[in-house]
């Protein structure tokens, strides 16, 4: 699933393409991606609008137009958006195409189909996307440690969990909890009200630290990033602990370990995050 970092790399690619172009048509094959409004109405708002630029929120994007309108686009577990000649080959799993008037067409694809476009009238109320409910941006300087005690210090919930509660903070899934977690030096099982100042401090100072590093990994230019089919993102050679099930460490050289925390598998150190630290 996209997190915070691959998000962001599909708006650094796909924005400065897309900026001041008008939307001609739009084709929606499966209606269902269009959580508001109807798919109808959806596309006949957006016929002709003028595109100004994206945002990123956590790990929602939003289509900002000339209007005032803004069109917010979650691509959940398996969303990707390509910019794309009119003629180049659709991917089979394409449900949404905006034409554009310089001859390209921006193409939503998904192959499991849970992303979710909602199309927000200027001065609107977003009561549908769920941006209003999302907590601290990741990379927020109001992230700090006061911050997260106070959220999480007294949960007996996994530090692991409370890292993915987007109502806390935006942007941080299942691969960068992990990575977290381990360059903190924290278990991601932990029970989140048995750390103490000095971890969370740590913590304050990891979370934004690391999603900046994968951010920069990521970098990846239009034509790698549309040759590739928006999929080969660049962090998997740096990913420290995450799908590395059974390799050594890269601190210690002990052999990773993995469990369940709230559902989720979590690949940890049982050296450098020992339990009982």
């Amino acid at each position: 699933m996209p997190e915070l970092p691959e998000v962001e790399t599909i708006k650094r690619v796909i924005e400065p393409q897309i900026q001041g172009l008008v939307i001609e048509n739009v084709t929606v094959k499966r209606p269902e991606v269009m959580a508001y409004p109807a798919a109808d109405e959806f596309c006949r708002r957006l016929t002709r609008q003028t595109i100004s630029h994206m945002t990123r929120r956590g790990k929602f994007l939003t289509i900002q137009l000339n209007s005032d309108d803004r069109m917010i686009l979650h691509l959940r577990m398996t969303g990707c958006l390509l910019l794309t000649p009119a003629d180049y080959p659709e991917e089979k799993h394409t449900h949404v195409i905006f034409s554009l008037n310089n001859g390209k067409e921006l193409r939503f694809s998904d192959t499991r189909r849970f992303g979710r476009f909602w199309l927000i009238k200027k001065d609107e109320a977003d009561t549908y996307s769920g941006i209003h409910k999302l907590g601290t941006e990741a990379l927020d300087k109001l992230l700090t440690a006061e911050y997260l005690n106070t959220h999480f210090g007294k949960r007996k919930k996994a530090v692991k969990e409370c890292l993915l509660d987007q109502s806390a903070i935006a942007g941080i899934g299942n691969i960068y909890s992990d990575e977290i977690l381990f360059t903190a030096g924290i278990y991601p099982a932990r029970p989140a009200n048995s750390l103490k100042m000095e971890e969370w401090e740590r913590l304050a100072a990891v979370i934004p630290e690391r999603l900046s590093y994968f951010i920069e990994m990521n970098r990846i230019t239009p034509e790698e990033y549309l040759e590739t089919k928006g999929q080969d993102y660049r962090n998997t050679p740096f990913l420290q602990v995450y799908g590395q099930k059974g390799r050594p460490c890269p601190k210690c050289g002990e052999m990773l370990c993995r469990i369940v925390v709230g559902g989720r598998g979590s690949v940890y150190c049982p050296v450098c995050q020992h339990s009982f630290r």
